[in-house]
C-alpha cells in the first residue's frame, strides 16, 4: 500500500517513496553503528557503506552526522505536538490543553531506541546543545497551535507563557523519568509535574 505525502496528502510518487526509504535507511543503519561503534568512532562513511550510497549523495539527506540523531530523536515529534495540541477542546485553559496533549503523546519517548539516542545525545556537549535546540521547537509548536486554537481570546503573551511551563514540565518529567531508569511511565511523572505546576499558578 502506497503512503501519502505528508504535506499535499496525496499519494507520493516513486521518487518521493525512494527518498523516504533511504532517509529512513541512513537513520536506521547510522543508529544501529552508533550503538555499536559509539557515535565518535562512526563515520560518515561507514554509515553511508551501510545504508548502500555514496559519502556524497549522505549529504543530499544530511548534513552531519549529529542529524541523524536529532532525526531520530524529533521523529515527527513537533508534527505530532502539532495536532495533537489542536485537537484539544478550547473550553479548558491553555496549560491544561498542553497538559492533555503531552500525555498523549509520553509513549513516543519510551521506546529502547529512542532511550539510546537520548544518551548518545547527551554525550557531548555539542550535542547537548542540540537537544537544547529541539525543545527551543518543541515550544515554539505549541505555542503556535496554541494561537491558533485561541487566535483572540487569549493573549499571546499568556500562551507563549502556557508553551514554556508545559515543555519546561515536559523536560523536568524526562529528566527525573531517565534518573529513576524508567521505573514508572513517562505520564505518571508529567501527571506530577503538571500538578506541581497547576499547585503553583
Amino acid at each position: 500500500m502506497s503512503k501519502t505525502n505528508a504535506i499535499s496528502g496525496q499519494p507520493e510518487s516513486l521518487r518521493e517513496r525512494k527518498r523516504r526509504e533511504t532517509h529512513d535507511r541512513l537513520v536506521k543503519n547510522g543508529l544501529k553503528l552508533f550503538m555499536e561503534k559509539g557515535f565518535e568512532a562512526t563515520t560518515l562513511d561507514a554509515i553511508a557503506a551501510a545504508a548502500g550510497i555514496s559519502r556524497r549523495t549522505f549529504f543530499y539527506y544530511f548534513k552531519s552526522k549529529e542529524d541523524i540523531l536529532l532525526a531520530q530523536e524529533g521523529s515527527g515529534f513537533s508534527q505530532a505536538l502539532r495536532t495533537a495540541m489542536l485537537e484539544e477542546s478550547t473550553d479548558q485553559t491553555p496549560i491544561k490543553a498542553a497538559r492533555q496533549c503531552l500525555i498523549k503523546l509520553a509513549s513516543r519517548y519510551e521506546s529502547q531506541q529512542s532511550i539510546v539516542v537520548d544518551r548518545l545525545l547527551r554525550s557531548t556537549e555539542a550535542l547537548r546543545a542540540r537537544k537544547e535546540a529541539l525543545f527551543a521547537d518543541m515550544e515554539q509548536t505549541l505555542y503556535e497551535a496554541m494561537t491558533e486554537l485561541w487566535p483572540q481570546q487569549v493573549e499571546r503573551d499568556v500562551l507563549r507563557l502556557a508553551a514554556m511551563m508545559a515543555i519546561g514540565t515536559l523536560r523536568l518529567a524526562l529528566d527525573q523519568w531517565r534518573a529513576e531508569e524508567a521505573r514508572h511511565r513517562l505520564e505518571d511523572y508529567l501527571l506530577r509535574y503538571f500538578t506541581y505546576l497547576e499547585g503553583c499558578l
